[in-house]
């Protein structure tokens, strides 16, 4: 406190500031990359461990038998599902009561924005199917749930054969404390949001469907499988929701005490864990497994049934076969073994999933990072930009400059207010065209282009986007004439703060999409101005623009996947990706399309338009 209190020193330390900042930016972004890429390193994780008191042991014997059945009644779905082409939704209703479920229906429809060329589908109709197996042994207060996606084609009929398996084993036990509802839910998470909707009586996407006809208690957790193999190899935990949103560590937890019980081989970002981690080859897997998940977290995308849940404060996750590591083998029968565990656990529940971390990265399942571990990477990062803020506002407030005539040259000091406000109206007017524009002109583009919707959407936002780069460029002339050396330290000085801002409320809510749009707007932040090299400068903002972070993530992501594209291949794939996020956003309420349109692509033409300001 005396440092800060004694003007004397409180001078000093700001002029040690002002003098060094260059140099300490530059060893903060350093910093903050090398502690961010150290993370999966074995002295910063720590090891898993179960919070909840009710799930802390396995201690349970699970007996399901009917493997073989499941799979039986797996293939007859299959076969009437390729009868009526779609949803077999009365053999499922007289399936489900025969295995003495209460069993209801739900008929839904959406008209999506435009049509979505990835599964070929505009006007989206369909029914769920949901049974429920009331609980015995309290008064029905709470409920969890397990859903299996009725998939096209061949795909997911093993998980509805096992899902209806259960369903008649679960109901020739008496220990149950909480209501089971299965669920079998059609075009996906279409489906599932049609029927959560209308389970909590919200409709927030402007979706049709029919009322629930039954209800359970309070959903305190939720699993959804998705089976496509009668033999398996690995079961993989799928956990990343909506808008970045992770379940309860305890679930993962839980997930992975009973693979190891069970004898199950298990994995996550569908990577096997190693255990050599002083090695550079074991160093390089955890971290690429962490960026794996790092990647889908910023996304904002459901990545399984299971993300519609979270919205809902829903501990879920997607439980996944995968049918890759050929040395392994695991039957359906030890599949639903390892449901049956994890359901009776949950069902000792006494009060929701909390104990545990909510905010977390796992480089692999028996290690995690937890929120104070990596938010200090993010940290290192967001100093940069109050240390630049400090040295503007140094500038700003320095005495100007003495004439010969002893008269300060005010005039060109003091930057007019339209100056400043001008630039930053009209990028924001710019991010609200890049959100509106495209779905609403798509009829248009059609019209008078050989495009369909989607390309119209797509080529719609890049066309605002790269019009955009035009449209602001020296604005602050707009009605106040030439710009002044302090209006543009005076327009980073807000920019650079809304940034800061903008990314640590991003960072708590999605700490991934927050980091990986720091890593490329900080620098952004910390050089521009309008005295730097035009042509170069320029060069480099719009490859740190959103755009690039974009295309060079799908690229990355890819490599992370060990499956490499070609610049064609990627091309069209980012093409799908712009086209999917604003599917998303409208679909089910992903907030990552708005937030780059609205608020960051806005103040990255702030930085653009500092750069060329005269």
């Amino acid at each position: 406190m005396g440092l800060l209190s004694d003007p004397n020193r409180r001078r000093a330390l700001i002029n040690l500031l002002t003098r060094l900042n260059a140099p300490i930016c530059a060893l903060c972004y350093f910093a903050g990359v090398c502690w961010f890429m150290g993370l999966a390193f074995e002295p910063f994780t720590l090891r898993t461990y179960m919070s909840e008191n009710a799930m802390g042991s396995t201690m349970v014997e699970e007996r399901f038998p009917s493997g073989e059945r499941a799979l039986a009644t797996g293939k007859e779905f299959a076969a009437h599902k390729k009868k009526v082409g779609g949803m077999p939704v009365d053999w499922l209703v007289k399936t489900m009561q025969a295995r003495g479920l209460e069993v209801f229906t739900q008929s839904f429809s959406r008209t999506l924005p435009f049509p979505d060329e990835n599964k070929e589908r505009y006007i989206v109709k369909g029914t769920n199917v949901y049974g429920i197996l009331r609980a015995p042994r309290a008064p029905r207060t709470e409920a969890l749930v397990l859903s299996a996606p009725c998939s096209p084609g061949d795909n997911n009929n093993q998980a509805v054969g096992l899902l209806l398996g259960l369903a008649h084993y679960f109901r020739s036990q008496v220990f149950w404390a909480k209501d089971i509802i299965f669920l079998v839910n059609e075009h996906d998470l279409i489906g599932m949001q049609a029927w959560l909707e209308s389970y909590h009586h919200t409709n927030t996407t402007g979706m049709d469907w029919s009322p629930l006809q039954g209800r359970g208690g309070s959903i305190q957790a939720a699993l959804s499988l998705e089976l496509s193999s009668d033999v398996i190899t690995s079961l993989d935990i799928i956990l990343e929701g909506l808008n970045g949103q992770l379940p309860n560590l305890d679930l993962a937890n839980l997930f992975y005490a009973f693979c190891q019980k069970i004898g199950v081989l298990c994995t996550i970002q569908g990577r096997l864990q190693r255990n050599d981690w002083d090695s550079v080859s074991g160093y390089s897997h955890a971290v690429q497994t962490m960026m794996l998940m790092v990647m889908k977290q910023a996304s904002g995308r459901p990545w399984g049934d299971h993300g519609l849940f979270l919205r809902y404060h829903i501990e879920a996750a997607t439980i996944k076969g995968i049918n890759s590591f050929r040395q392994y083998k695991t039957d359906v029968t030890t599949v639903g073994r390892l449901l049956e565990g994890m359901f009776r656990k949950l069902n000792n529940l006494l009060e929701r999933l909390h104990q545990s971390y909510f905010f977390y990265l796992m480089p692999s399942l028996s290690h995690f990072v937890s929120i104070g571990y990596y938010m200090p990477a993010f940290g290192l990062l967001a100093v940069i930009l109050l240390l630049r803020a400090l040295d503007l506002w140094v500038q700003l407030v320095s005495p100007p400059a003495v004439a010969v005539d002893g008269v300060g040259d005010v005039a060109q000091s003091s930057p007019g207010v339209l100056s400043v406000l001008t630039p930053l109206v009209i990028s924001h007017l710019t991010g609200a065209a890049l959100y509106i524009l495209p779905t609403r002109f798509q009829e248009i583009a059609v019209e008078h282009f050989p495009v369909s919707e989607t390309e119209a959407v797509v080529l719609t936002v890049i066309a605002v986007y790269t019009a955009g780069l035009a449209l602001p460029h020296n604005t602050h002339r707009l009605l106040s004439g030439e710009g002044t050396e302090q209006g543009w330290r005076v327009l980073k000085l807000v920019a650079v703060l809304y940034l800061a801002v903008l990314l640590g409320c991003t960072a708590l809510i999605n700490f991934s999409l927050g980091f990986i749009l720091a890593l490329t707007l900080v620098p952004v932040a910390a050089f521009v101005t309008p005295h730097v090299p035009k042509t170069l400068s320029a060069v480099v903002l719009v490859i740190l623009s959103p755009a690039f972070t974009l295309l060079f993530s799908v690229f990355f992501f890819q490599e992370l996947e060990e499956m490499p594209v070609s610049f064609q291949d990627g091309w069209l794939l980012y093409l799908s990706v712009i086209s999917q996020g604003i599917l998303d956003h409208h679909l089910y309420g992903s907030l990552v399309y708005p937030l780059i349109a609205l608020m960051v692509y806005p103040c990255w033409l702030l930085f653009w338009n500092i750069l060329f300001w005269k």
